[in-house]
């Protein structure tokens, strides 16, 4: 496989069933598993596609109906009744578009597929209402005003880089977003970690907000599951190369589970703890690691069935200088180690 470049195989391969759902108005019957949940979040599980908060804003509008009657979002399911949702996509008003340089590694009528730059804010949140991926594509293709967040199916954090797809269509939007609910989106990650590891590994531990600080995710016993799995790419005198791949996408997963485990990531201002220096660093592996103020996580390749075609899609993304001159410096030093 070539990096940076997109691999098709033939349709046998697909295993994401090919979805064919009524995009302005959904029927739906609410499964007895959603019983006890609020009526908001129960359709938010059964339509991916659209947000929450434009689930509720129909819910007030009237635009969905349960048994006939008018619901309100708070309402409890009980389970078996049957949902009417007129889906009402208006244009992003909120977002403005904004002509950014954009690194496309694939690109059809359905999807979009391109490798992020560390530093570059996905979606416009409080203090970035502009400058962000966002902004990015709506000046890149205006058509994307009609699909809920531009198109983004996933997201990564600011200083990771790497792959994310990107559906131009809603009717592509609902196929990835399904992908992803079923794990039949792979999505794998390079992360350098403080420690030397001696093996991989699977963390299946549940991440939730931290109990004080709002801004962090934590480990914690009554989260949302959450399930990494790592092995070992390249190991350095006090540093690991790790693959990682998530079965799960919660907030700060990656990050989160190799802090647990003792691996925290390098450069990670927020789960990486005190900067540590291996026994014996040159200067220039002293500066590289002094001078890496990010997170060294890469997504680095990207798996899924084309949500239009069926055919097998995996595309690579080849790493940011910053992160492979980490690397060479790391490779330096333990060169110099060995008699």
């Amino acid at each position: 496989m070539v990096a940076g470049r997109v691999k098709y195989s033939g349709p046998e391969c697909n295993r994401t069933k090919r979805l064919t759902p009524k995009f302005q108005t959904h029927h739906l019957a609410l499964p007895p598993e959603l019983a006890g949940r609020r009526l908001d979040q129960a359709l938010a599980e059964l339509l991916p596609q659209y947000s929450r908060t434009r689930i509720q804003r129909w819910i007030d509008d009237g635009a969905v109906r349960v048994n006939g009657l008018s619901p309100r979002a708070r309402d409890l399911v009980a389970g078996g009744e049957v949902a009417t949702v007129e889906a009402r996509i208006l244009p992003e008003t909120g977002v403005t578009a904004e002509k950014l340089p954009l690194d496309i590694v694939h690109q059809d009528a359905s999807v979009i597929v391109l490798n992020k730059p560390p530093g570059l804010v996905v979606h416009p949140g409080a203090g970035n209402q502009e400058h962000t991926l966002q902004n990015a594509l709506l000046a890149h293709d205006p058509k994307l005003a009609h699909v809920p967040r531009a198109g983004l199916v996933h997201r990564i954090d600011k200083d990771t880089s790497g792959l994310l797809v990107v559906a131009r269509t809603l009717a592509a939007r609902t196929a990835l977003m399904a992908a992803l609910a079923a794990h039949e989106v792979e999505r794998e990650y390079l992360a350098l970690c403080t420690g030397a590891m001696t093996g991989g590994g699977t963390v299946d531990q549940p991440i939730g907000r931290h109990r004080t600080q709002r801004t962090k995710m934590a480990v914690r016993a009554d989260g949302r599951a959450a399930i990494t799995h790592y092995r070992i790419e390249k190991r350095f005198r006090a540093h690991t190369l790790a693959r990682v791949r998530l079965e799960t996408g919660r907030t700060h997963q990656i990050r989160v589970h190799l802090a647990h485990v003792g691996f925290p990531i390098v450069g990670d201002p927020v789960y990486g703890g005190r900067r540590r220096l291996p026994a014996g660093a040159t200067p220039e592996l002293k500066a590289a690691l002094e001078g890496f103020h990010r997170q060294a996580l890469h997504a680095a390749r990207l798996s899924f069935a084309h949500p239009k075609s069926g055919k097998a899609m995996a595309v690579e993304a080849p790493l940011p200088a910053d992160f492979a001159a980490l690397l060479g410096a790391l490779a330096r030093h333990a060169a110099e180690a060995r008699p």
